[in-house]
């Protein structure tokens, strides 16, 4: 197992240099200058150059790269052109908010997902069946962003039940789900994040838990006198690793496609960070708060697989 996860680790090596690369290089190719909104308007040719030599602009961007990825490796992803404070703090900051909505949504996804997806699967063609294949179709097909702004309408505005935006009272910067004058303004942007995670994940179970049922050995089980509920746990523990696989994407996905969600909920976590930092060309901001997501990312998938072959050892890979 140990020999198994070290190679794992050592195969993300390259991943995350590739990803690394295409980070550095992916804000380039947007137009305009990234040192533009530090010019002031008075700003002579001497100024514009001594500017652009601060931040390091002046080199190739080889040696950009490797500066930046030597910096990167001890943890210093450079400082913001426009808050003028290191971006790994602010990074770091917004990445926590953002976890605490993607991993309740991703939670409770998974919880009702399964409950959904074993009870499809159980009662093919049956009502129930029908009810969780419409509840996965209207998770995978409605615009998470959509679905925020008609909660917000809902609850927030018709209703009045719940904050529409932020994080809690003015200037808050910690979240946490104990305290319920901070957990109620997360409550409207977790269901939104759960919505395709419940739709993908609803589908996985009842295809994983029905391909399960089928097989023989099932049969056996219920011929030597098994109740259901035994039966349930032998399906449900061979199409975890199925289940695991695909809630870890979505988690993925989540982390990384924040920013609709979080624009729409003014919720300060990396997608809103990340908007803001391509409106203002934010060049250091934008590059760590994206790699920051990819190797995110990339760890997610790491844990997954090592956590599937956990699970079930046959899976295991030479």
């Amino acid at each position: 197992m140990w020999v198994y996860a070290a190679k794992r680790v050592l195969y993300a090596i390259p991943i995350a240099i590739g990803v690394s690369v295409i980070c550095f290089s992916l804000v380039y190719l947007a137009p305009g200058d990234p040192i533009q909104s530090l010019i002031p308007p008075d700003a002579t040719a001497e100024d514009i150059e001594t500017i652009r030599r601060l931040y390091g602009f002046d080199k190739p961007l080889v040696l950009q790269y490797l500066d930046w990825l030597a910096r990167a490796l001890t943890g210093d992803l450079g400082i913001s052109l426009q808050s003028n404070r290191p971006v790994i703090d602010e990074v770091t900051r917004a990445l926590g908010n953002t976890l605490a909505i993607a991993i309740a949504a991703i939670l409770a996804a998974f919880v009702l997902a399964t409950i959904l997806g074993t009870l499809a699967a159980f009662n093919l063609g049956r009502p129930i069946d029908k009810i969780a294949t419409s509840i996965s179709t209207i998770g995978v097909s409605v615009p998470n962003y959509w679905m925020g702004i008609v909660l917000v309408i809902l609850f927030a505005v018709q209703w009045r039940l719940l904050p529409a935006t932020g994080m809690g009272g003015e200037g808050s910067e910690h979240f946490s789900w104990l305290q319920w004058d901070q957990a109620r303004y997360a409550i409207l942007p977790m269901v939104t994040m759960a919505m395709i995670p419940l739709g993908v994940v609803t589908r996985s179970t009842r295809s994983a838990v029905a391909d399960t049922l089928s097989q023989d050995y099932v049969q056996l089980l219920r011929a030597k006198g098994l109740g259901e509920m035994q039966v349930v746990c032998h399906a449900l523990r061979n199409a975890l690793p199925q289940m695991l696989a695909v809630m870890g994407l979505q988690l993925g996905y989540l982390i990384g496609g924040s920013i609709l969600i979080e624009t729409v909920f003014n919720w300060p976590g990396t997608g809103l960070v990340m908007s803001r930092a391509i409106l203002t060309r934010d060049i250091p901001l934008l590059q760590g708060t994206i790699l920051v997501l990819a190797l995110s990312f990339v760890a997610i998938n790491l844990i997954v697989d090592l956590l599937q072959t956990v699970i079930d050892p046959r899976i295991k890979r030479a």
